[in-house]
């Protein structure tokens, strides 16, 4: 009786760890109104050559799970389905989950859905303490063990491009993910590690309109303009190390 009990409970955990992408993807969909979709997802790999030419021997990797041998970005992209399937429909989301219950969650970026841009992680902690030094309000930052992503509100590529113009030189190393764009969610799991919230998301604040009678505040979490931390990220980019330059993943 207590072995079986004690698989049982072991059989939940498995579960409920793998509910953690389900219940985060809902929410992203249901809650905030972000369309997303499953990301490709990595496996295991064997010890791989990949360091011999740096005289550095064999080395243990995770490889991406599409065709793509050289993936430089394994697990964080879609695949199949392709970006365009990415949705708010619950049904869609808990079938696609149900069938890959360890699959990265891929928010498909711009239109109606946030936009982000992301730099190296050591100049992406830079930035933000920058800004919270000169008391910037932020958004959500997305954070993988290479780079960081600061979430912003949806932007079009005439206002993208006024920003980037107005700018002495842009960093090859920032990335600008808006329309047609992804960024992978927390709690996904992909080949340079664990996507987590450097800085997680916030409920809105209750509107006085709404107690007067007025329409319900949206449930999404508030976003900056990426005008006001454009200046920031450039500027810690360029300062820091390696960081306008190298285009880490």
């Amino acid at each position: 009786m207590r072995e079986i009990l004690g698989r049982r409970r072991k059989l939940l955990f498995r579960r409920g760890g793998r509910s953690a992408l389900l219940g985060a993807a809902l929410h992203c969909a249901t809650e905030w109104q972000w369309p997303v979709l499953p990301g490709v997802g990595i496996r295991p790999a064997g010890r791989q050559p990949g360091g011999a030419r740096l005289g550095l021997g064999e080395r243990t990797g995770r490889r991406c799970s599409c065709p793509d041998p050289d993936c430089v970005v394994p697990g964080a992209h879609p695949f199949d389905p392709g970006l365009m399937a990415a949705t708010t429909d619950a049904r869609m989301v808990r079938w696609w989950w149900a069938n890959r219950p360890d699959a990265p969650i891929v928010l498909a970026t711009g239109g109606r859905a946030p936009c982000a841009v992301s730099l190296p992680a050591v100049a992406g902690a830079g930035a933000l303490a920058a800004l919270d030094h000169f008391g910037v309000r932020l958004g959500p930052v997305v954070a993988t063990p290479t780079r960081w992503s600061l979430l912003v509100s949806p932007y079009d590529l005439a206002e993208l491009g006024e920003l980037l113009h107005s700018q002495d030189w842009v960093p090859s190393s920032l990335r600008f993910h808006g329309e047609g764009g992804y960024l992978v969610l927390p709690p996904s799991q992909i080949g340079a590690g664990r996507v987590r919230w450097e800085r997680p998301p916030a409920s809105p604040k209750r509107s006085t309109s709404f107690e007067q009678g007025g329409p319900p505040p949206s449930a999404a979490p508030w976003l900056p303009k990426v005008g006001t931390i454009v200046d920031a990220l450039v500027t810690a980019s360029t300062s820091t190390p390696d960081g306008g330059s190298r285009l880490a993943y």
